[in-house]
């Protein structure tokens, strides 16, 4: 056996690689000549030290869960699906559609609805990347992509011309019904005498995110699809060899991605807007790739790494706001994130791969 423990592929190395990250990211802190320490303690204060900033990191974190983990299931049948940003886009017109035209007495059988209404419209925009892909060859990567400028534009149409209100300017939906608007952590765990995460958008959501990594870890490791998922992305060759179906297993594995992305629009469009607007998703589509990477494609890596970034990303608005650091550097950090867990994977694997490999040689020899 020649590879290091799973443990340590799953923690030791995204661990080194974030170590690594952070300590570029002290260097270019430090040459815009600001104090990395009291830049990372300004973050953890803002977005951990308080109801309010957690309230905001797990919002931002139930976004990033359900676009990692829908390219995680693309990831475990050898596709790249990048297209997370325009399927959560429709995702977000499902949930429309549902809470506005649909009369619903209740937030839970709002919610109930609604998710099978973003699950179908962001599967529905995956659908048409699957079937290029399975039965043209199309390349799963540039047709992902190019849906996305596709579904940006007729979002667009469809809210300036369709949904938008009489006399309206901004091209946005009509206020849900009351019925539809999902408790926040604010309603559900606040007292009179203990007021939590005032003003924080955090809402039920975040605990449908929890259950949909549940759900994807019972589909990839215990179903017969998972197997089958699995077992093409290690080989299409041998899947095929052994009965699977190579375009049902493209078809089925991005309608499953595209239905987890498309669940993302019920945090920001149902839980926190409560109405569509054109720019929700904002890239959260494209950092549940850096999720998905960090996480190792595996549910529980995902929650792990959607909470990280939910930190940078309230942290680096602290950051802009009570310092000269600009909003930017929060970028900065998430690439050299990326690049560290992504495209400089092998730098940190391969050394630790080694020594492993000496430690068990030492062990044999005694």
């Amino acid at each position: 056996m020649d590879r290091m423990p799973p443990w340590a592929d799953a923690l030791l190395v995204p661990l080194i690689s974030l170590i690594l990250a952070a300590i570029l990211s002290a260097l270019v802190i430090i040459g815009i000549g600001e104090d990395p320490i009291a830049a990372v303690t300004l973050m953890v204060k803002g977005a951990l030290g308080s109801t309010y900033g957690w309230g905001y990191t797990l919002y931002y974190a139930t976004n990033f869960i359900f676009t990692g983990l829908a390219v995680a299931v693309a990831f475990h049948a050898r596709m790249f699906n990048i297209g997370g940003e325009g399927q959560a886009m429709l995702g977000g017109l499902g949930v429309a559609l549902v809470c506005l035209y649909l009369p619903l007495p209740h937030w839970t059988v709002a919610l109930l609805v609604a998710t099978l209404g973003a699950a179908a419209f962001g599967a529905a925009w995956a659908l048409i990347p699957a079937y290029l892909q399975a039965r043209r060859g199309s390349h799963i990567v540039i047709t992902t992509i190019m849906f996305n400028f596709i579904a940006a534009a007729l979002l667009n149409y469809v809210l300036v011309n369709l949904l938008r209100p009489a006399g309206a300017m901004d091209p946005a939906s009509a206020r849900f019904p009351e019925a539809t608007h999902l408790p926040t952590f604010q309603a559900m765990f606040s007292t009179p005498d203990a007021p939590l995460f005032r003003g924080a958008p955090a809402n039920v959501t975040f605990f449908l995110a929890v259950l949909a990594c549940l759900a994807v870890w019972l589909l990839i490791w215990r179903t017969r699809l998972g197997y089958e998922i699995r077992a093409f992305g290690h080989s299409e060759p041998a899947a095929k060899y052994a009965g699977i179906s190579p375009v049902r297993i493209t078809i089925l594995a991005m309608l499953i991605s595209g239905g987890l992305a498309g669940l993302m629009a019920l945090n920001t469009t149902m839980g926190e807007a409560e109405r569509l607007v054109l720019n929700s998703v904002e890239g959260a589509g494209f950092i549940g790739i850096a999720v998905a990477l960090m996480g190792r494609s595996h549910p529980l890596g995902v929650l792990m790494a959607a909470v990280l970034f939910g930190f940078l990303y309230q942290g680096g608005a602290e950051l802009a706001l009570w310092t000269n650091i600009p909003r930017e550097l929060i970028v900065v950090i998430q690439a050299l994130v990326i690049l560290f867990t992504g495209a400089l994977d092998n730098m940190v694997r391969m050394p630790l791969e080694r020594l492993f490999l000496a430690r068990r040689g030492k062990g044999a020899t005694k």
